[in-house]
């Protein structure tokens, strides 16, 4: 019988009276398989060997946190605040940061109140704890907002008379009602319950009319955490028009830093029709597999937004849209280590093999990709060895 076809789980043995003796697969086995598929971004795979190490041992809180922190990955937000819950009333009220995780899952998912009612619980039981500050960063932001009072539904009319009438308007028209309370309210409002394409019209806005009331508009939303990664990258170049130096807090990677606006200077770019071409070129494409998450999307296009922020303006000029693309994909691939090459990408492109690689060279040897991969998963083996 061939290896293929061989029962998993299951050895040979030399005795003829045991043809064969069952492997004990214990809860560190399931463990190392999830984080393995989880390393290879091969979530639904990971989540079945989270799920057979809970069936294992269903009392280890670990398994069920590690299983809930993964299905927020997968956008499954509701079953990992159930689970994130079920962790702390059931098997260990010690982890807090179940609490500051729901938090930031019921944002995402529009439900704001209870978005406040779990930060508050993470701060009642750990007022000291990891993201103790972070917590209340957050809190504060949204009671800023909802003294704005611009909670009120943004309907699609209003979206589209708004996105129409501000194209029509001249800079000195939009720098008057810059000065105006309530059409600064209606902005915000569009920021956070408009289109992505009124909010990009909003953000581009600002950066535009360089006022002091618009860059207030943009420091707060790169700092609320239920906003696209994109719009955030977008809104900072905003930022680094307007005010190219000094810091602004950013919310990133789960916690609130402070970013540096000079970091990037000489000079900011306005966005260019050409470099967004790039953008949706890859879109298109990765949209088409069923491998890829949002986060991917977001991860991409950060890459993207920080290569060009830092070659600005020595930004190489784009002749075909389709080798940025796929040289972006391949710098995804790395960064995440997945089993993609430049071979493939370059078919699934319709580009040369030595397009890719130069692409990509030209973006590695700016942002260090390979480097902070490297890193990156150094910090994880080490993590994942501390936890076993």
């Amino acid at each position: 019988m061939g290896r293929a076809d061989r029962p998993r789980g299951f050895l040979k043995t030399g005795d003829p009276s045991k043809k064969i003796i069952p492997l004990n697969q214990d809860l560190n086995y399931y463990f190392q398989k999830g984080s393995y598929y989880h390393r290879k971004n091969k979530l639904s795979k990971a989540l079945l060997f989270l799920k057979k190490a809970i069936e294992v041992e269903p009392g280890n809180a670990k398994s069920h946190y590690r299983l809930a922190c993964l299905l927020s990955q997968s956008s499954r937000l509701r079953e990992a605040n159930r689970v994130f819950k079920h962790v702390v009333s059931n098997l260990d009220p010690a982890l807090t940061e179940c609490y500051y995780l729901m938090a930031i899952n019921y944002g995402l998912l529009d439900d704001m109140n209870k978005a406040r009612v779990y930060l508050q619980k993470y701060l009642q039981a750990s007022p000291e704890g990891e993201m103790a500050e972070e917590a209340r960063d957050l809190l504060q932001v949204m009671e800023e907002n909802e003294d704005e009072n611009y909670t009120s539904v943004f309907t699609g009319e209003e979206n589209e008379a708004l996105e129409q009438w501000l194209s029509l308007q001249d800079r000195i028209t939009l720098l008057e009602k810059f000065t105006d309370a309530a059409f600064l309210s209606l902005l915000r409002r569009a920021l956070y319950q408009g289109s992505d394409s009124l909010k990009e019209t909003i953000i581009h806005l600002c950066g535009w009319v360089k006022s002091d009331a618009g860059a207030e508009l943009l420091k707060e939303f790169v700092l609320n955490p239920w906003v696209k990664e994109r719009l955030r990258q977008l809104a900072l170049l905003q930022l680094k028009e307007i005010t190219p130096r000094g810091c602004v807090k950013v919310f990133s990677g789960g916690q609130i830093i402070d970013e540096e606006l000079t970091a990037h200077l000489p000079g900011v770019p306005v966005w260019r029709e050409r470099w967004q071409e790039v953008l949706d070129c890859l879109s298109s494409h990765m949209s088409r597999s069923p491998y890829y998450k949002d986060k991917f999307f977001e991860d991409v296009r950060a890459i993207w937004f920080d290569y060009v922020n830092q070659a600005y303006p020595e930004v190489p000029r784009i002749v075909k849209p389709e080798t940025w693309a796929a040289g972006l994909e391949y710098c995804l691939a790395r960064f995440h280590f997945l089993n993609l090459t430049q071979e493939q990408l370059a078919k699934i492109y319709g580009v040369s093999i030595s397009s890719v690689g130069r692409r990509y060279k030209q973006i590695n040897n700016l942002l260090k990709i390979d480097q902070k991969a490297f890193r990156n998963m150094l910090a994880f083996l080490a993590l994942h060895d501390r936890e076993d």
